[in-house]
């Protein structure tokens, strides 16, 4: 016999849990609803299972819900998953792919894309995967976080954010009533001690004779990075640039919406620097590509390892993207130039509606000099202090 009776749980009003034995108890809430769960434990791991309300299910039911729940439980079967199935309620891995499926047409990325899907499956499914979307709570969130909160950080806090966009589309979709308490979590997980590293970048002051040593040896690689330094763009715009891009007569080279960041075409004007360098690329274009840059496999763009491999061969610690601060720094150290003038040429969003559309309109030809005035201050022509590189 069990600790609790019919007359006992019509009785109790004050919120608590109330045991009846072998795991099931009744909870009564705050405002004086009651509720039946049981608890098991399988493999170490410990779950509250709900059994449905106290006014339609009486004590008897219960006890035999909780046997059936901690039968199943012994066989490896998970009764939540089964009943969140038969409600039209999806798991949590199915859950992921289809929010996966959802979004990926809106990722610019190929390796976001992928990124995404593979960081859930690899860290969160096997621990989250058979549990419905409407019962995973605070708690195993949080287990499944702190496997890998030390000692993969960055890793950690991507997995945080994805596994909560998966509750908030079961949120929107109308299979659990809230989102994860992301506080609570946070505050459960210890202290991360790891700083936000940002892309290396290279003083400007060292610019004027790093670009003159990159034009030593012509590598598909070196000519790559060049390009990255005088339009200041990403990497990833430079390595996937089509000649069919490229307008040599009006000296511009025009970036699809497709490939940037903020989803909107960029207009980049060339300096007499970069439209010598693509004069130079002429010499390499080949038949099979309309890449302006192409990999070493058919087809296939430059790898942002062969300039990463570039940078290491002439000895230099910074990655290709910290070249946009370096551009940025120089802006703002050394010139008289407007930073939204800057911010322009690095295509970054401007939240003022007002101030981006009299961008939109004025500013081509204003990068036009600001872009030429970059790319003199690379080949050394403007009289500026120059520091040795490191070695």
């Amino acid at each position: 016999m069990g600790n609790l009776t019919a007359t006992a749980v019509a009785k109790a009003k004050a919120p608590g849990r109330y045991g009846d034995g072998e795991g099931l108890a009744l909870i009564v809430g705050k405002g004086g609803s009651k509720s039946w769960i049981v608890r098991v434990q399988k493999d170490g791991r410990r779950r509250d299972i709900g059994l449905g309300s106290a006014s339609k299910v009486p004590l008897k039911l219960a006890r035999e819900r909780a046997a059936e729940v901690r039968q199943k439980i012994e066989l490896g079967i998970d009764p939540v998953a089964e009943r969140a199935k038969a409600a039209g309620i999806p798991t949590f891995s199915v859950a992921v792919k289809k929010v996966h499926a959802e979004n990926a047409p809106s990722w610019k990325n190929p390796k976001h894309k992928a990124q995404w899907l593979n960081t859930l499956e690899t860290y969160a499914v096997p621990s989250l995967g058979n549990r419905s979307v409407a019962d995973i709570d605070a708690a195993a969130v949080r287990d499944c976080l702190a496997a890998i909160w030390l000692e993969k950080p960055e890793t950690a806090r991507r997995l945080r954010q994805r596994i909560a966009t998966v509750i908030d589309w079961a949120v929107a979709k109308g299979y659990r009533a809230s989102g994860l308490a992301l506080p609570v979590i946070d505050k459960a997980l210890p202290k991360q001690r790891g700083k936000v590293k940002h892309h290396a970048a290279l003083p400007h002051a060292d610019i004027p004779l790093f670009v003159p040593k990159i034009r030593e040896i012509e590598s598909m690689g070196r000519l790559a990075l060049e390009a990255v330094i005088l339009t200041a763009a990403r990497s990833g715009e430079v390595r996937l640039m089509t000649w069919g891009e490229l307008d040599l007569e009006e000296a511009t080279w025009t970036v699809p919406a497709e490939r940037m960041k903020a989803g909107r075409e960029h207009v980049v004007p060339l300096s007499p620097q970069a439209l010598a360098l693509f004069e130079r690329m002429k010499a390499h274009r080949r038949e099979y590509t309309d890449l302006v840059f192409p990999g070493q496999k058919r087809g296939k763009p430059l790898s942002d390892m062969t300039l990463t491999k570039a940078l290491r061969d002439m000895g230099v610690s910074v990655t290709a993207h910290g070249f946009r601060s370096t551009f940025r720094d120089w802006v703002a150290e050394q010139t008289n130039w407007p930073s939204d003038l800057a911010e322009a040429a690095l295509a970054h969003v401007v939240s003022d509606k007002t101030v981006a559309a009299y961008q939109r309109g004025t500013m081509l030809e204003k990068r036009r000099e600001l872009m030429a005035a970059w790319a003199s201050y690379c080949d050394g022509a403007l009289g500026c202090n120059v520091v040795r590189l490191a070695k």
